[in-house]
């Protein structure tokens, strides 16, 4: 049966209905205002909110509408109210929830709207993951808007520096709910005109061109000749440059035509302080999924990924939260199981540095390692302080002045003439 949290700041109500949905077999989680929802809802993953509108601290539209912006509206919600109004009901369908329920509320339409709600809920695919689930991150909120802009004024999109689960992420941003999805990555037989009816007004996609064999070559070109037909839209995705293509025999034809209109997906390396929130929003969406236990990141943890140089790009980021997410022993994961992750095939880029440094804030590491690199070279260069500037690239002047901000000693007049 079905695990339901209640969120009502009336006891009698939440009294009343963990009975009746207890009696029929349900586990029944009670929270009397959106700041313990809040908190169970972080902790837990139910599959049905029932959430009263008017409470004391924070409304239960407000509530819904923060779920829905931090990628945790996961769940059908139903919403309840002794007040209700149509205006209620359409703002609250508008921003998700399934259904409406007016207090006082009637054992039997209670029962039937649970039975319908969760019904309709495990027909449903799981979600898949889009850029709107990265919306904290200012990186990626900004590529999906230039990613939209392209999308809208073409059949015929190309997403460059990306392959594989991160452009089905951007590919899938663009599909419209219920849409249709083809992946021609997956076609192993010729398309025909009447899969294409079947698809038509949705999205073709294909994950890397340059890992199509001959027959899905073909399967492309078919397509290409009939977007407009069946109202198709095709979003391919390289990570290598499309000359790559005509090296290996492409028509130039073709590769020119995929070529036309494209966006690049920006490149992680580029963009440390973004990693942090990205690898938390992945996180909690592969735990939302059940691809992984619930899991939480430790500020340690953040700032051991930020440092690291992601040569594989998008590609390596993936992997290594989804598996930080599989192997941690703990709910939270630390820096030492980043630095076990990356250091895990003898990754000359992952964190060189002891994991406390990043268990500090940035200021205080900063810190710390500065006062291990200059004690490193006071001892190599036994308190010379001519061969000491030299050595770090530093002026005199800065360099006392560092070295007093520090606690450190500064070397002697006479260890100048060693």
């Amino acid at each position: 049966m079905a695990q339901i949290l209640i969120v009502d700041d009336e006891m009698g109500i939440r009294e009343l209905l963990s009975e009746i949905l207890a009696d029929e077999g349900h586990s029944v989680w009670l929270a009397e205002n959106a700041a313990a929802a809040r908190k169970l809802r972080a902790e837990r993953r139910p599959d049905l909110v029932l959430l009263d509108i008017w409470m004391p601290d924070t409304d239960g539209i407000s509530l819904l509408k923060e779920w829905s912006a931090g990628g945790l509206l996961t769940m059908p919600v139903v919403m309840m109210s002794g007040h209700g109004t149509i205006d209620s009901a359409v703002e609250a369908t508008r921003i998700g929830a399934s259904d409406f329920l007016e207090k006082p509320i009637a054992l039997q339409k209670l029962l039937a709207t649970v039975k319908k709600v969760l019904k309709h809920e495990t027909l449903l695919q799981k979600r898949p993951l889009t850029l709107d689930d990265f919306a904290r991150s200012p990186l990626l909120k900004d590529f999906k808007r230039r990613l939209e802009q392209a999308a809208a004024k073409t059949s015929v999109l190309l997403l460059k520096n990306v392959s594989g689960g991160m452009a089905e992420v951007c590919a899938r941003t663009l599909q419209a709910p219920r849409a249709p999805w083809l992946d021609l990555s997956n076609s192993s037989a010729p398309l025909t005109q009447e899969m294409l009816q079947t698809n038509a007004g949705g999205i073709v996609f294909v994950a890397d061109l340059l890992q199509l064999g001959k027959l899905q070559q073909m399967n492309l070109v078919f397509v290409l000749e009939r977007l407009e037909k069946y109202r198709l839209q095709l979003i391919a995705a390289a990570a290598r440059p499309l000359s790559t293509l005509l090296e290996i025999g492409w028509d130039s034809q073709l590769v020119g035509r995929l070529g036309e209109v494209w966006v690049a997906l920006p490149q992680i390396s580029g963009h440390p302080d973004d990693v942090p929130e990205i690898v938390a929003l992945l996180l909690a969406h592969l735990a939302e999924r059940g691809e992984i236990p619930l899991r939480r990141f430790s500020s340690g943890a953040q700032n051991a990924l930020r440092l690291h140089r992601w040569h594989g790009e998008w590609v390596e980021l993936l992997t290594t939260v989804k598996n930080l997410g599989l192997s941690a022993l703990e709910e939270e994961i630390s820096a030492d199981d980043v630095v076990r992750i990356l250091q895990t095939d003898g990754d000359p880029c992952a964190p060189p540095l002891p994991s406390v440094f990043f268990e500090q804030p940035l200021r205080e590491a900063r810190e710390a390692f500065e006062r291990l690199y200059f004690q490193y070279h006071l001892t190599g260069e036994r308190g010379n302080m001519t061969r000491l500037a030299e050595k770090t690239g530093l002026e005199r002047t800065h360099l006392y002045r560092k070295l007093r901000q520090l606690g450190l000693p500064i070397g002697r007049r006479g260890d100048e003439r060693e």
